[in-house]
């Protein structure tokens, strides 16, 4: 399995969480429109799991000049890290039941605040069920933290930036190929891509069971849309929807050695502004 520092597998986190070492587990049970994570959080989590709302910690509230799910602000998310029990030292494991599309989200953040040591479960709760390991019911709060995390370590652009991006650099568009090329729109104003963008959907980064594809494959597939090893944030982009998938494509690029940088606004901020030009179609 590719990515040791960005992926835990099941094997891996059960052991950790049996060595009683002080590792902070996050649940975090999210997908566009399916507003019960907290609801399948308390049916059914990892033992020892804090849940995160995806929507009120790990975005700010959403509003049209700044996406549906802006960056949270800083303050507001190292209270947040401490309510669920990160201290200097921890480490972080954070999971979902979606192949880590919404985990992605937190681990990003949480690297942005500086905060080293935060990996993600590969194939998520399924990964962890289909070794047969446990599952316990209920709600669970942490002690908390005293991590002080920072902001801003994680490479970013703005909107002005990602439309200049695809002049010079690659600027993956992470949304389904329907939605990149303009063909349904069932959540923005606007259907369509930001000009010079490449589609590369996120759940083709996945296989069957919801894990990453080996690096080997995952760089093939990046070489085919120009993504040279070893790339950095002036180089390679990443946005969706809202911020969210994008960070996963991040996550990916990561497990092959790709800094790539996030546009927070994604599709949702570009688009409500009618004076920016979209594009539609196959290409870019």
């Amino acid at each position: 399995m590719g990515g040791h520092r960005t992926l835990i597998s099941a094997l891996e986190l059960a052991r950790l969480l049996e060595a009683d070492s002080d590792t902070a587990l996050l649940d975090v049970r999210w997908a566009l429109g399916d507003a019960r994570g907290r609801e399948h959080y308390e049916a059914g989590h990892i033992p020892g799991a804090i849940f995160v709302d995806l929507e009120s910690e790990l975005s700010a509230p959403p509003v049209p000049a700044a996406g549906r799910h802006p960056l949270p602000d800083a303050r507001d998310f190292a209270a947040s890290a401490r309510r669920w029990g990160i201290n200097t030292d921890s480490a972080v494991v954070l999971y979902d039941a979606t192949g880590a599309l919404a985990a992605a989200r937190g681990w990003w953040l949480l690297r942005h605040a500086g905060i080293g040591n935060v990996r993600v479960l590969d194939g998520g709760l399924d990964a962890w069920t289909a070794e047969g390991h446990r599952l316990e019911s209920g709600n669970n709060t942490a002690a908390p933290g005293n991590v002080q995390p920072g902001w801003g370590h994680m490479p970013v652009i703005d909107i002005e930036q990602a439309a200049a991006f695809g002049g010079h650099g690659i600027l993956l568009d992470s949304r389904a190929a329907e939605r990149y090329r303009g063909e349904v729109e069932p959540i923005d104003p606007r259907a369509g891509h930001i000009p010079g963008a490449r589609n590369r959907p996120t759940t083709e980064n996945l296989d069957g069971h919801k894990r990453l594809l080996e690096p080997v494959d995952l760089a093939r597939a990046m070489a085919q849309l120009g993504v040279e090893p070893g790339a950095g944030p002036q180089d390679v982009a990443a946005y969706c929807g809202s911020g969210v998938t994008a960070a996963h494509q991040v996550l990916a690029l990561e497990t092959i050695g790709v800094r790539a940088a996030l546009y927070p606004g994604s599709w949702s901020q570009y688009c409500a502004d009618p004076a920016r030009p979209a594009a539609t179609g196959p290409t870019p």
